[in-house]
C-alpha cells in the first residue's frame, strides 16, 4: 500500500482538495493543509514502510498504537492535532474536521479500485489505525481550544457587563454628588432644579441596581418605549450636564428647540446616552472653552449634537473610538465604555451615533433618531 499510496500522492491531494471545496464556505487553503491531509499522508506511508520491514516500533512512533496513548501524542497525532486546532481558526466545525480525514479514506478506496490495486486485510487494519488515531487527537485538541475560546469569550462578556454597571452607576453618582455639593452651600433650594436632579440621580441609582438584580434572577424586563418631548429631554440633560460645566469652568451654550419637535424610544436609556456625550465633553474639551448642545430637525430626523473643544481625535480614532475599553484621550480615569455605552442606547431606538472630528478644534458627536409628532 506504501508503494501505491507514493505513486498517487499528488492524485489523492488533489481528490480531497475537490472533495472539500464541495462543502458550503468551504476551501483546501494551504494554511489548512499544512498539517492535515499531505502530511497524514506521509506519515500514512512510512508507518506502512516501517510495518512491513517488521519495524512495529517505529511503526507505532509514527502513529501510534491501536486505541492511541493517552500519556503521549504519536508524531501523527501531533499534526492532527495542530490540524484541529487550525481548523477551530479557520472557523470550522469538529464535523469538518472529521471530514477531512474520511475524505482521504474514500479517496484511496475509490483509486485502488480504479487502479485495480488489492491491499492485504494488515494493511487496511493499519490504514484504519492510523485514521482513528488522527481522527481522536484532532478532534480532542479542537474540542479543548474550542472550550477554552468559548471560556475566554464568555469571560470577556460578562467582563463588559460588569464594565457597562460600573460606568453607568458612577456617572449617576457623579451627578448626585455634584448636585449635593451644590446645596450644600447653602445658597440653593432643596425644591429647586438642582435638588431634583438630585432626586433624579438617586432613582436612576436605583433603577441600575434593581435592572441588575433583575438580570441576575432572569427575569430583567423590557424597556419601556414611548413618544416624548425633545425640548424638554434636552432641557433634562443640560440640567444635568450644567454641574459639570461648572466644575470644569466652561462655558456651556444650549441652543433653543422646536417644542412640536419628538422622538421616542426608552426615555432613561436615550437620556443616559446624551448625558454619557456630554460627560464625556467636559471631560476632555479644553479648559475654560465652550461645550456646545443643539437639537432640531431635519427632514424625517431629529439631529442631537454635542460639539466640544478637545482639539480634535488622533489619525484614525473615529474607527476605534465606539469599540468597548478603547481610550483614545490622554485622561485614562475611566473604562473606555461611555461612546460604546452610548452608541448602543441609540441604536437600540433605531437611530444612530456618529462622531465627526474637527482637526486641532475639536469633536462634534451626533444623535440621529426618527422624528416623531407630539400631540
Amino acid at each position: 500500500m506504501h508503494r501505491f499510496l507514493s505513486n498517487n500522492r499528488d492524485e489523492l491531494i488533489s481528490r480531497c482538495k475537490a472533495k472539500v471545496a464541495q462543502r458550503p464556505r468551504r476551501a483546501a487553503t494551504a494554511a489548512q493543509l499544512a498539517n492535515g491531509i499531505p502530511m497524514f499522508l506521509d506519515q500514512l506511508m512510512r508507518t506502512l514502510e516501517a510495518q512491513e520491514h517488521g519495524e512495529l516500533d517505529e511503526s507505532f512512533r509514527i502513529s501510534g498504537a491501536a486505541g492511541g496513548d493517552a500519556n503521549a501524542l504519536s508524531e501523527m497525532g501531533r499534526s492532527a492535532a495542530a490540524h484541529g486546532k487550525a481548523l477551530l481558526e479557520l472557523g470550522f466545525s469538529v464535523d469538518q474536521v472529521v471530514h477531512d480525514y474520511g475524505d482521504l479514506c474514500q479517496a484511496i478506496t475509490d483509486l485502488a479500485v480504479e487502479r485495480d490495486a488489492p491491499f492485504s486485510v494488515d494493511e487496511f487494519r493499519t490504514l484504519n489505525r492510523c485514521l482513528d488515531n488522527a481522527i481522536a487527537d484532532a478532534v480532542t485538541e479542537f474540542g479543548i481550544w474550542r472550550d477554552a475560546s468559548v471560556a475566554v469569550q464568555q469571560s470577556a462578556e460578562e467582563n463588559e457587563r460588569l464594565g457597562v454597571l460600573v460606568h453607568e452607576l458612577r456617572n449617576s453618582l457623579h451627578t448626585a454628588t455634584l448636585a449635593f455639593a451644590a446645596l450644600e452651600s447653602g445658597k440653593l433650594p432643596v425644591s429647586g432644579s438642582t435638588g431634583a436632579l438630585l432626586k433624579r440621580s438617586l432613582s436612576s441609582l436605583a433603577a441600575l441596581l434593581n435592572l441588575s438584580l433583575s438580570q441576575v434572577r432572569g427575569a430583567a424586563d423590557t424597556p419601556h418605549a414611548e413618544v416624548f418631548s425633545l425640548d424638554l429631554f434636552v432641557t433634562e440633560a443640560k440640567n444635568s450636564a450644567s454641574l459639570d460645566a461648572s466644575a470644569k469652568g466652561c462655558t456651556f451654550s444650549v441652543d433653543k428647540v422646536d417644542a412640536a419637535l419628538g422622538i421616542s424610544g426608552n426615555r432613561e436609556r436615550l437620556l443616559a446616552a446624551l448625558v454619557n456625550l456630554l460627560q464625556n465633553a467636559f471631560k476632555f474639551t479644553h479648559a475654560h472653552t465652550e461645550v456646545a448642545l443643539k437639537a432640531f430637525a431635519e427632514k424625517d430626523h431629529v439631529l442631537v449634537e454635542v460639539r466640544d473643544r478637545c482639539g480634535g481625535l488622533p489619525p484614525g480614532a473615529t474607527t476605534s473610538i465606539f469599540q468597548p475599553f478603547v481610550q483614545v484621550g490622554d485622561n485614562r480615569s475611566g473604562l473606555g465604555l461611555g461612546l460604546s455605552i452610548a452608541r448602543r442606547h441609540v441604536e437600540a431606538d433605531g437611530g444612530a451615533l456618529t462622531v465627526r472630528d474637527i482637526p486641532g478644534v475639536g469633536c462634534v458627536f451626533t444623535i440621529r433618531l426618527p422624528r416623531r409628532t407630539l400631540r
